[in-house]
């Protein structure tokens, strides 16, 4: 059985979905290897390396897509144009998998639907102990949390540590985290790392540990949060006037932080309002917001995706594709992942359809024509279907 890694087309887009570290073991495995060429230039990886670890070199994308398996960074509706373009390369009984975007942009699903090939959604894998390993959106936001912080230091006018200097004393940078997922407790340790004095808030009040294990300060909000978190772990959309109140005691936080780091994104939906306005027009000029739920609109108010804001002097940047800009280690830490996942799906070489694995199961949105996945096919407004091995 062939699988193929291919190269990204999205502008900005330099990571990629195998290195060569992880060649020996899909070989071993049973598989073999192929890349498209260039596929790891942009992240340092070059065919040769690929070549050095037993993988095969292919010329074109068409190439690359005549494997059983096709793994990509981006398919379907992660990446519009070219997960159109790619449908003509598709066959029936062909695997692809890939982040998708099956809730966001679900119709771009049911398109691929067409093809007859099975499309896997790396952003659906659950979060049970055993999938640790396979999860993307985990990897990435470590990865986004990090350069968050990097992004912020560069454009604050002050440096992020206290000095105690001949020339006088420089106090420390104040450093406000708004949602304590994995990108969140990252900013939360690299701000640290940094100097800065750091705080965060989250609708779960579970957070407060891992908030003050990490040496931040957890801001309490006189809120009604009950039901904040769904079973997976992930924080819970709310309603409006829940995020009505939680703006109101926001603002007075946010107007003491130099910098404000917001991660609050909820998969499909449009991100919580969080910073409005108003709350910007309370900041010192110079304070720096990095919204990275730019995405699906972000968490200020006056966030503009992939641009660079500045507003009462306040510079406001709304980064879509963060974990790009860290290509080499955002790749390895993908690999990975998908590796994982190739092991758990391809036993001794053969495709092990295995429905009744729940990693499996989910991660499935189409199959045979059909979009099988429940939560897209409620978008979608068909019938919820059982699963069929």
């Amino acid at each position: 059985m062939k699988v193929a890694v291919v190269k990204e087309s999205l502008a900005g887009e330099r990571r990629v979905a195998l290195v060569p570290n992880c060649v020996p073991t899909l070989v071993k495995a049973g598989l073999e290897v192929l890349v498209q060429s260039g596929a790891g230039q942009e992240a340092g990886f070059l065919d040769q390396a690929f070549a050095e670890k037993g993988a095969t070199i292919v010329p074109s994308r068409d190439d690359a897509y005549a494997a059983d398996i096709v793994v990509q960074i981006r398919a379907a509706g992660a990446d519009a144009n070219q997960g159109a373009a790619d449908r003509t390369r598709i066959r029936q009984g062909q695997i692809v998998i890939g982040t998708c975007d099956p809730l966001g942009e679900a119709q771009a699903v049911a398109e691929f639907a067409k093809s007859g090939a099975a499309l896997f959604s790396l952003e659906l894998i659950p979060r049970i102990t055993r999938a640790q390993s396979m999860d993307v959106l985990s990897s990435q936001a470590t990865i986004a949390g990090y350069r968050a912080v990097l992004l912020a230091a560069m454009e604050l006018p002050k440096m992020f540590p206290m000095m105690m200097t001949a020339a006088g004393t420089l106090t420390a940078a104040r450093v406000f985290v708004v949602g304590v997922g994995v990108a969140g407790l990252q900013s939360i340790a690299s701000g640290r790392k940094l100097g800065g004095v750091v705080s965060a808030y989250d609708v779960r009040p579970a957070c407060r540990e891992q908030v003050e294990s990490l040496g931040g300060k957890f801001v309490e909000m006189l809120l009604e949060n009950k039901g904040a978190e769904d079973k997976g772990g992930y924080a819970k959309a709310m309603d409006e006037e829940f995020y009505r109140k939680q703006r109101e005691l926001m603002a007075s936080v946010v107007a003491q932080s130099d910098v404000v780091i917001t991660t609050a994104a909820i998969p499909g939906k449009k991100s919580p309002l969080l910073i409005t306005a108003d709350a910007v027009r309370g900041m010192q000029s110079g304070s720096v917001i990095i919204d990275l739920a730019a995405e699906r609109g972000g968490n200020c108010e006056l966030t503009k995706a992939d641009q660079r804001t500045i507003v009462h002097g306040v510079t406001i940047l709304g980064p879509t594709n963060i974990a790009a800009e860290v290509p080499q280690h955002a790749s390895q830490m993908f690999a990975n992942n998908v590796t994982k996942f190739l092991l758990n799906l391809v036993k001794k070489g053969e495709l092990n359809l295995n429905l009744e694995d729940e990693i499996i199961r989910d991660t499935l949105v189409t199959r045979g024509g059909e979009v099988v996945q429940s939560r897209v096919r409620e978008i979608l407004g068909l019938e919820t279907k059982p699963a069929v091995a």
